[in-house]
């Protein structure tokens, strides 16, 4: 029997390994390409298996319509300066993340500012409660590992829905995935632990309170799902677009809202 210590470790790779595996297949997949004017990026939707996604869906919006939401509409109710504060404190602890990001997709300056965003907002900025650098005009990006491995090459894969996490593709739910396995920080400080936590409610509310707007708008639609579906591959496409530009530009394509975010 393997030593204790030794599981996580296991757990870790044999993840990695399950991903690299199932990302194989993702390459390849019937071409059912739409041209949208998403600054004239191009995304596909392919959903074969739709009605299981759709059974999924129904389970998730029921979680989201009567606990997620509801909250995420009294969080919009609290003082400006504390929403600012939990989204610059969310988006300052994941830029250890984008800057690993940033540095996969071959894009240094990228990396660069991100790495000095976090730096001075660490510090000055307390714990990334003030965004100092947004004020000095180092300007924020995202990046994920879903945008990774487009820029890689990889395709979008067929559409899943997943339980609590909601509607995304094969390739970009692997990069979920491999954000829950990659950890920067290590996690060998209950301080470290206790912000990780605390980023990760505070970033599912503040997401959610955020994304209400478009939300709302597609549930007066006659098909919720399939509005759903499209906006998230219309905007992801646009966000690994954003990713293959490099670091010559820090613009996203001319998707609104949460397409910078990789909605």
């Amino acid at each position: 029997m393997l030593p204790f210590k030794c599981a996580p470790w296991l757990a870790r790779n044999t993840s990695i390994a399950v991903l690299t595996a199932g990302l194989t297949g993702c390459s390849s997949q019937p071409p059912s390409t739409t041209n949208v004017s998403c600054a004239d990026v191009a995304y596909s939707v392919y959903d074969p298996a739709e009605p299981l996604n759709r059974g999924v869906f129904a389970f998730n919006r029921v979680l989201d319509d009567y606990a997620l939401a509801p909250v995420a509409r009294g969080y919009r109710y609290m003082p400006d300066f504390f929403q600012t504060g939990v989204h610059n404190f969310v988006a300052n602890f994941g830029e250890p993340k984008v800057f690993i990001n940033d540095l996969l997709q071959g894009n240094p300056m990228r990396s660069v500012n991100t790495m000095g965003r976090f730096v001075l907002n660490t510090t000055v900025g307390v714990v990334g409660l003030i965004d100092v650098s947004g004020m000095a005009g180092i300007p924020r990006h995202n990046a994920d590992f879903g945008q990774t491995f487009g820029v890689w090459g990889i395709g979008n894969g067929p559409i899943v829905e997943l339980p609590l996490l909601g509607t995304s593709n094969s390739r970009d739910a692997a990069g979920r995935v491999l954000d829950f396995v990659v950890d920067p920080f290590g996690s060998n400080s209950d301080t470290v632990d206790t912000l990780s936590t605390i980023s990760t409610v505070g970033g599912i509310v503040d997401g959610r309170a955020e994304a209400l707007p478009l939300t709302d708008s597609l549930q007066k639609l006659p098909d919720y799902y399939g509005a759903l579906r499209n906006v998230v591959a219309e905007r992801r496409a646009a966000y690994v677009a954003d990713g293959k530009q490099g670091s010559s530009e820090h613009t996203t394509p001319q998707c609104t809202g949460a397409a910078a975010d990789g909605f």
